[in-house]
């Protein structure tokens, strides 16, 4: 589970436009989903609706060009798009550092996380 240069090149930029705008919330959401008992924050962004975790921001509504859903590793395993438990911890960043990202598009799918700002 790495960042993979195909997504860096294809979407890094959009992402990155987004994420700017929402970074700060999303961080509060990793804070509370964590607070709540649920290990391993996971956002999930896609340009169309989908039914991995709860919707946070609507792109219509906040003007960003992607949607994006809050989950967690539980809900992956459960769905089986995450098979290895022990793999994902050890792959997965420090969640007061980093935004764990699902990249959820027509042919590409992946992981992706992307350092918070710094204040």
């Amino acid at each position: 589970m790495q960042n993979d240069p195909e997504l860096n090149g294809k979407y890094l930029g959009t992402i990155s436009q987004d994420f700017v705008k929402v970074a700060d919330a999303l961080k509060e959401a990793s804070y509370q989903i964590r607070k709540a008992g649920f290990d391993y924050p996971v956002f999930v962004l896609c340009k169309d609706v989908q039914p991995i975790g709860q919707l946070l921001f609507d792109q219509r509504q906040q003007g960003t060009a992607w949607n994006y859903f809050a989950s967690f590793l539980d809900e992956f395993l459960q769905r089986g798009l995450v098979t290895g438990r022990e793999d994902f911890e050890k792959a997965y960043k420090d969640p007061d550092e980093f935004c764990c990202l699902f990249v959820v598009d027509e042919q590409f799918t992946n992981f992706l996380f992307i350092p918070y700002p710094e204040d």
